[in-house]
């Protein structure tokens, strides 16, 4: 085990596997730092710095600064699968994955389900996301919601530096299109990440910690801020288990109906909006797959129905706080 950032273990996880597999190229804006048009050795890599360094070891031919359209990245990365390269496009924001909808939810998503299964399209398409970074509402906000909800992709959302290198190692080596979700205020965040080859399977949720009163089932940041929550419950006797998915589509429902089982009582924690949310589909399966088991309603902690703000304080009342999850979870504790 090693102690890295976020940000380092996606950058380490990109450098092994490129080294490993010359089918696997980068495109995107910047993530050569401006080096791939001159030659020039690189700026940054990447608006968040994921791609440091890719450009210097693997050259211009694999690590390919794009024009500004989100389009014609995303649109790139689906040609290039087909042909049998393994693309990784990155998107600046998550934010402007609308104006590439279209090759991402008609064309990476169904191809191989149009062609009969003759073909794959292992296309990564990685995103920043999410909020508490000032950085207005159209580069804030939680877009996972919407790619889940299409069949043929695959979602994954870590919520620490070991998970993602174990999601992006599945992905890199897989044969499927993935939607790859990187919390911004994650990226510095450190944790110790296993050496060497390490995958974590798609579909498998993490039981981060165990608990006796109610399952808390939370996304990305918020795991760390659930975390806070269980630390200030615990001196009042109350403890939960902590379920993090990891990934969205597959689902692991099952482990969420399991805890649920032993405790009765479930809080689900999302930082997008409320309607629509991962937050209301894991909440509804669960009334479908598991209604008999609960002994309270289930509690949503979301952001509000509203564009995120940019104002500092708006913004911090606008993301779920760990005194909003202690709060659900006492809540559904009291009945």
């Amino acid at each position: 085990m090693t102690v890295k950032t976020f940000r380092e273990a996606l950058n380490e996880t990109l450098h092994a596997e490129m080294a490993r597999d010359s089918k696997i190229i980068v495109l995107g804006e910047d993530v050569a730092g401006g080096a791939g048009g001159t030659g020039v050795e690189e700026a940054a890599g990447g608006i968040f710095g994921v791609s440091s360094g890719l450009f210097k070891a693997f050259g211009a031919e694999r690590v390919i600064d794009t024009p500004i359209s989100e389009s014609a990245i995303v649109g790139a990365a689906a040609g290039a699968a087909l042909a049998g390269y393994r693309p990784v496009a990155e998107l600046m924001f998550a934010d402007f994955i609308g104006v590439s909808m279209d090759q991402l939810y008609n064309q990476i998503a169904k191809f191989r389900y149009m062609f009969g299964g003759k073909t794959q399209c292992p296309a990564i398409i990685r995103m920043p996301t999410g909020a508490g970074m000032n950085m207005g509402a159209q580069h804030s906000q939680t877009i996972y919601p919407i790619v889940t909800s299409v069949p043929g992709l695959k979602v994954a959302i870590p919520s620490n530096a070991a998970d993602a290198k174990g999601l992006l190692t599945t992905a890199l080596r897989g044969d499927d299109p993935v939607v790859f979700f990187e919390h911004k205020a994650l990226y510095p965040r450190k944790c110790d990440v296993p050496d060497g080859d390490y995958l974590v399977p798609f579909g498998e949720a993490a039981l981060v910690r165990e608990g006796e009163h109610a399952t808390v089932v939370a996304l990305a940041r918020m795991v760390n801020f659930a975390e806070k929550a269980l630390d200030a419950l615990a001196a009042d006797g109350i403890t939960a288990d902590l379920i993090d998915p990891r990934t969205t589509s597959p689902l692991d429902l099952d482990t969420i109906l399991e805890s649920l089982e032993a405790t009765g009582r479930l809080i689900i924690v999302d930082e997008s909006n409320p309607r629509c949310s991962v937050a209301s589909d894991i909440a509804g399966l669960v009334a479908s797959e598991g209604f008999d088991l609960l002994k309270a309603p289930v509690q949503l902690v979301t952001a509000p129905h509203t564009p995120v703000p940019f104002a500092r304080e708006l913004e911090r009342a606008y993301v779920p706080s760990p005194d909003d999850i202690a709060a659900a979870v006492r809540k559904v504790v009291a009945y």
